[in-house]
């Protein structure tokens, strides 16, 4: 049976009229799909019946189904394990922000970059995912929001996995989000984060579509991040910072560089001079994270004053600086954990 959400329009099409049915069923498909979120062919009423017949029996609407879910103390933050037809998971988050509700959304089953304070890495990589099954992990979230009237206004593709190595997906899956048969996002209401992975950020600013670029940085010179992201041995930092300049001028959006603090090893002052010396001049703002500890890592979150003082040298020297709110720490909302806890038989 093959499995249709996810398949753009021009997609649908195709195969409808090798049915041999006419080219306007595509769009009338592709808007129960993805406008009604309807995934049950016989509802599909302006549908022929034998056509829809012949889509049951060939074809089915398979999005995802939660496994578990856990809420925040202050029902801000809500993280989901959803699970696929072949049974791989996949963490989602919803955050409650001022702005609007925003989902963390995943691109790997897992991941294989290695980084040392991830959890998402600790089981490795099962495989990528599709752009339906991306896809599938916003609708159920959207899905969810609409019974109170709400809906995804922004998302981050910064959930487990490494976006950049599963790059056809995750652009069909961008495109996806912006059709307006679809969902009709702005790019510019999307964020995809990378570790570094060079060429395909230089790709992705050629790709003429402005979403936000977030890059993981991490430490301010080559040894320590080499020792706390592996990627780096193949992407040193001098290369990383100079694709997000180029996808900076490029696309004219500010590049976010992701700096998470993680105490007494990348939170010092001179650490905080070297960032702003390899930053300076370039349309790009930091995000400090305080580390949100990972059991199997063993490594603390500075104090507040030095999280303070951090950010202060950075201001002061014109770099545009915030500390990311802290969300979902009580669910354990990092990359990776929820999953983990199953994999593991905790759950």
């Amino acid at each position: 049976m093959e499995n249709l959400f996810g398949k753009t329009l021009s997609e649908l099409t195709e195969m409808l009229v090798a049915w041999g049915m006419p080219k306007f069923r595509g769009k009338q498909l592709a808007d129960w799909m993805y406008k009604k979120s309807i995934t049950d062919f016989n509802a599909m009423q302006n549908l022929p019946k034998d056509m829809r017949e012949k889509l049951a029996a060939s074809c089915v609407i398979d999005r995802a189904s939660r496994v578990d879910q856990l809420d925040s103390v202050d029902g801000k933050t809500s993280k989901f394990l959803l699970n696929f037809a072949d049974g791989v998971g996949v963490e989602t988050v919803l955050m409650r922000q001022p702005y609007g509700n925003s989902i963390c959304v995943s691109s790997q089953a897992g991941c294989n970059m290695g980084c040392a304070f991830c959890a998402s890495t600790l089981h490795g990589m099962v495989r990528n995912l599709t752009a339906g099954e991306m896809l599938a992990q916003t609708y159920y979230i959207n899905d969810l929001l609409s019974q109170t009237g709400e809906k995804v206004d922004t998302i981050v593709i910064m959930g487990s996995g490494e976006p950049l190595t599963n790059y056809d997906n995750v652009l069909k899956y961008i495109r996806l989000l912006h059709e307006n048969y679809g969902l009709g996002m702005s790019y510019r209401s999307i964020t995809l984060s990378t570790s570094g992975i060079v060429p395909n950020i230089y790709r992705l600013a050629a790709e003429e579509i402005p979403v936000n670029l977030s890059i993981s940085l991490h430490a301010p010179e080559d040894a320590l991040r080499s020792e706390l992201m592996p990627i780096n041995r193949k992407y040193p930092l001098s290369e990383v910072v100079k694709a997000g300049r180029d996808y900076g001028d490029t696309t004219h959006r500010r590049v976010t560089y992701e700096y998470i603090l993680i105490d007494g090893v990348n939170d010092n002052m001179k650490q905080a001079k070297e960032l702003v010396g390899l930053l300076k001049g370039q349309l790009a703002s930091v995000n400090l994270i305080p580390i949100n500890p990972v059991a199997e890592r063993g490594w603390n979150r500075p104090s507040p004053a030095r999280i303070n003082a951090f950010e202060q040298y950075l201001d002061q020297h014109h770099i545009t600086v915030t500390v990311r709110r802290e969300m979902g720490n009580d669910i354990q909302a990092a990359c990776g954990q929820l999953r983990n806890r199953h994999l593991t038989g905790e759950g």
